[in-house]
């Protein structure tokens, strides 16, 4: 389901100089023992980002799992970027989560940086669903505007494709423009937001639950901590 949507991130990656970078041993890959499911994931440096992250779960008909989170570097104070897609194939059930995660939510920094975005949530009306996020406080890391989708095929098949190229090519942009610009939030406290973000969000994130089911707790645990948000071991 999400194949095509991996190659044109990681395509994109590359072309902007991405480098694969190791990851801690014994979490790059893992097939569950319970279940026909497959995790793979991938580490990336590229220049403007300390940090780039990308996992793909392939559980056959019943689940697919495209996640990827971009932490620009702590001389850049713009957003983080923000992918979930999730394919639950017996029931044609698609959720979907696009967002400039921003590190703070004052309205200077939400007008800096959000333009781009707010034209997508116009463009892609099937994506931009009233209904709120049940694990996360909307007010922390995540914008008004962020595509969110529970739907089905039809989502599936004809909006998240165009959606998902424009969100890219969106953030590219975005971290383009805020490179040539001065950062309103000092280096040190992006350190300490990004920091935050990855506390927060190993403290609320569904798909722990969802590998451990896969994979086991021992696995999953290291997962969440070592790989997807690191920061949150300290």
């Amino acid at each position: 389901m999400f194949d095509p949507f991996l190659e044109e991130l990681q395509t994109a990656i590359k072309a902007r100089g991405g480098i694969s970078v190791e990851i801690p041993a014994g979490l790059e890959r893992n097939q569950s023992q319970k279940r026909t499911s497959t995790i793979q994931s991938w580490l990336w440096k590229v220049p403007g980002f300390r940090r780039w992250r990308v996992t793909r779960l392939d559980a056959g008909e019943s689940l697919q799992v495209l996640n990827s989170v971009a932490y620009p570097d702590y001389s850049l104070d713009h957003p983080l970027m923000g992918i979930d897609l999730l394919w639950f194939g017996a029931r044609q059930k698609l959720v979907a989560v696009l967002d400039f995660q921003p590190l703070v939510q004052d309205k200077d920094y939400l007008d800096r940086h959000f333009d781009g975005l707010k034209d997508l949530s116009a463009r892609f009306p099937d994506l931009n669903g009233e209904e709120t996020m049940r694990s996360f406080d909307p007010n922390q890391y995540f914008s008004s505007w962020l595509l969110f989708c529970r739907g089905g095929s039809e989502q599936a098949e004809t909006s998240l494709p165009p959606a998902f190229s424009s969100f890219l090519k969106a953030y590219w942009d975005l971290h383009d423009e805020a490179s040539t610009a001065s950062s309103s939030i000092s280096p040190e406290d992006v350190q300490k937001l990004q920091e935050n973000y990855d506390v927060y969000s190993a403290d609320r994130d569904p798909a722990h639950g969802l590998f451990t089911s896969h994979f086991g707790k021992d696995w999953s645990d290291r997962f969440l901590h070592e790989f997807l948000f690191p920061a949150s071991a300290r």
